[in-house]
């Protein structure tokens, strides 16, 4: 029987080692736990670190960690392009967001990992956060980049109720030009709806430049209220003049101070004392310069008492008391109080006020007949509390 002759095959066993560490590093990118590329092969340059990405729920950081090795470099993206930035721990093991995902947003987590022969390697891995069921937005007050008057509180109004207080109010950040000492304070607004407003110890200090960072996006405003899936950002600019409105409805009489002198005086008429039409005492904000408006006492619970329209209005509170034009009642000015509960003038002198004054210019009302304080709900009445009740209000108190 013949001999068969036989050839010897070299296996290049480590080159297909690291081939299949490559393969395996490519593949385990998009799976929740990763590994480094290929260039960190087992053997005399180590093992590469194996990077763990936890897809968090929305209102959780996002979170990174690595074993046999640390990391060098955590970046996160949403689908828009915004940095979901981070820190990591003292050995460089974990990494975790300072802001917390949110809700039905996308994002990439790119890590660049060293292993424990020193190579780095890096990974990529995508996720998405469920939607949220329930969505809760807001309205700011004053308007974006206006200038108000020395009162005029930063006010926010939720759409839905807001049970995590604290939650919310430790994303709302204010920052202002001369740093004025000032506290946001929870209430119930006019509408009934849960509110936020942020007022200074005291009246601002004229030409002070206010700045809201609302970086609510991803926060839980707790049951019943849902989550916030937006920032939002705000500024506004106090007058350069410090004017105040006193009116006395003992004497009738408005008078207007800017800068702390006396630049006017006005003969007013109040509400009527004695029943629901008495005018409200204490801090009034203006609130807005209506202008020309329909007035009708049966939306503020009057009945028909009057229906007409008034000129150079200007709302105070959210009950309807306003200080406006009213011809029909001249005999009453200077003299006795006799309006629905609003102050009311002549035409000339509530269109020369009107053009004088700023959303957020305070009235210091007084009288001895009247239906009470202007609550904080009810437009700006935040000034009639104390600053400590104030700042008692706050959920971070």
């Amino acid at each position: 029987m013949p001999r068969i002759r036989t050839r010897r095959i070299r296996v290049h066993i480590p080159l297909l080692a690291l081939t299949a560490a490559a393969l395996t590093a490519c593949s385990a990118a998009t799976a929740t736990e990763t590994t480094g590329g290929g260039s960190a092969a087992a053997g005399a340059h180590g093992d590469p670190a194996k990077v763990t990405v936890a897809p968090p729920a929305a209102g959780r950081p996002v979170k990174v960690t690595a074993s046999g090795g640390t990391l060098a470099a955590v970046k996160v993206v949403d689908a828009d392009g915004g940095v979901l930035a981070g820190r990591s721990s003292a050995d460089s093991a974990s990494w975790a967001s300072d802001r917390k995902a949110a809700p039905g947003t996308s994002y990439t987590v790119e890590v660049t990992a060293r292993g424990t022969g020193g190579k780095e390697t890096t990974s990529r891995k995508s996720f998405t956060t469920p939607k949220a069921e329930l969505v809760n937005k807001l309205t700011l007050a004053p308007g974006k980049n206006t200038t108000v008057g020395i009162a005029q509180p930063l006010s926010i109004v939720f759409d839905r109720p807001v049970a995590d207080k604290a939650a919310v109010e430790k994303q709302l950040k204010v920052t202002t030009s001369n740093n004025t000492e000032g506290s946001w304070g929870w209430i119930t607004d006019w509408s009934g709806k849960d509110r936020v407003d942020w007022r200074p110890s005291a009246y601002w200090k004229p030409g002070t430049k206010v700045t809201l960072d609302a970086t609510l996006n991803g926060t839980d405003s707790g049951a019943r209220g849902g989550w916030f899936v937006r920032d939002y950002h705000t500024g506004f600019t106090v007058d350069s003049t410090a004017r105040v409105v006193k009116v006395d409805l003992d004497s009738d009489q408005l008078t207007v101070e800017q800068d702390g002198r006396t630049v006017r005086t006005i003969p007013v008429s109040g509400g009527t004392p004695g029943g629901d039409k008495r005018s409200w005492r204490g801090t009034a904000v203006l609130m807005a310069k209506e202008g020309t408006i329909r007035m009708n006492s049966e939306t503020v619970g009057l009945g028909s008492a009057y229906d007409k329209m008034v000129n150079s209005s200007m709302r105070l509170t959210w009950s309807g008391m306003y200080a406006h034009a009213a011809p029909w009642n001249a005999q009453h000015f200077g003299r006795s109080n006799q309006s629905s509960g609003c102050i009311g003038m002549s035409t000339e002198q509530a269109a020369s006020l009107f053009e004088a004054l700023r959303p957020g210019d305070p009235f210091e009302i007084k009288g001895a007949d009247t239906k009470g304080v202007v609550a904080e709900g009810n437009g700006y009445g935040a000034w009639n509390v104390s600053w400590e009740q104030w700042r008692a209000k706050s959920a971070l108190r």
